[in-house]
């Protein structure tokens, strides 16, 4: 299951107390103050790992509380600390305040921390000779985590243009494939090797027009367009008439731009699909002629074109 977005309540745990004791024998019947100060309160951290790709876990751990420190003891022992929890999140996890919806990290490269809740501070025991304290709180905050995919190529266009099995065939990736539209119900993150060359493309579904506004759960996929270096603009060259091919390519980029100014400024690499049904090349000529743009022609399906699309994509990257 595919989650992209998550809203969580984390406590992290309290600093335990210190305590009042007294060192007494015959020779010092006053006593001597050796209470242990108390363990801090473990801390609530995210860190970005590569064997996560979803925010799933957090659908069914909604609170997450984190250990609190031990108290101290007499003869000067100091409490244990809580232990802190470590929280795996994927490559490209924004974290807000989930009340006043601010930012507070972005989180993109494996390995990448962010304190979600600070443990509280031990008490002071009473051996500094002042009187024991109890231990800080632990913080608790409400956070609303966002998905956004990082690839470095993300292939849009109109549902059945063929992108599932564009990416398919040049990734190891397996999305559901079949002859309607909306088969793809979730972005899809492929990894594509030629040779020396490896880079990520995502499969961002659900554009239709009207996307930018929620129709089609467009506006819940276009969040992962904006990660991507560049866009594998893919055209359905079976349309029954060109002008529906130039008329799909026009509202694509409509929605890129309502949705986000610079997704529609992006680099795009045209790509014409379904060149082996017929018709599919006549309409390819007047619609590179009408966009006058260099448009690759490919069959997904069987093949035609892809080892040549892979080496441009590689080339653009670099």
């Amino acid at each position: 299951m595919f989650i992209d977005t998550a809203k969580i309540t984390v406590k992290a745990g309290s600093g335990g107390k210190g305590v009042d004791s007294f060192y007494r024998d015959k020779l010092n019947r006053k006593g001597t103050p050796d209470g242990g100060d108390g363990g801090n309160g473990g801390s609530i951290i995210a860190r970005v790992s590569t064997d996560v790709h979803t925010l799933l876990d957090f659908k069914y751990r909604q609170l997450l509380r984190a250990k609190n420190g031990k108290h101290g003891s007499s003869n000067q022992k100091r409490g244990r600390n809580g232990d802190d929890m470590i929280v795996k999140v994927p490559c490209g996890t924004l974290i807000y305040d989930f009340k006043d919806k601010r930012l507070l990290k972005d989180l993109v490269e494996a390995g990448d921390e962010f304190v979600f809740a600070k443990g509280g501070n031990g008490g002071k025991g009473n051996r500094s000779r002042k009187p024991a304290t109890v231990g800080e709180e632990g913080e608790e905050k409400e956070l609303f985590l966002e998905l956004k995919l990082i690839a470095d190529i993300g292939i849009i266009g109109f549902p059945n243009a063929g992108k599932s099995t564009l990416i398919s065939r040049i990734s190891k990736a397996h999305p559901k494939i079949a002859g309607f539209p909306f088969t793809t119900k979730n972005p899809v993150l492929g990894v594509v090797e030629d040779g020396n060359s490896t880079f990520k493309i995502v499969e961002i579904p659900g554009l239709i027009e009207g996307a930018h506004r929620g129709k089609g759960l467009g506006d819940k996929f276009l969040r992962h367009a904006e990660r991507t270096k560049l866009y594998v603009h893919l055209l359905d060259l079976s349309r029954e008439k060109p002008e529906e091919i130039l008329s799909d390519y026009t509202k694509i980029n409509k929605e890129l731009r309502s949705y986000n100014k610079r997704l529609g400024k992006k680099k795009q690499i045209v790509v014409g699909n379904k060149i082996d049904i017929e018709g599919a090349g006549k309409n390819f000529e007047i619609v590179s002629g009408k966009l006058k743009k260099d448009i690759i022609a490919i069959s997904a399906k069987d093949g035609t074109g892809i080892k040549e699309l892979v080496k441009l994509l590689c080339a653009s990257l670099e």
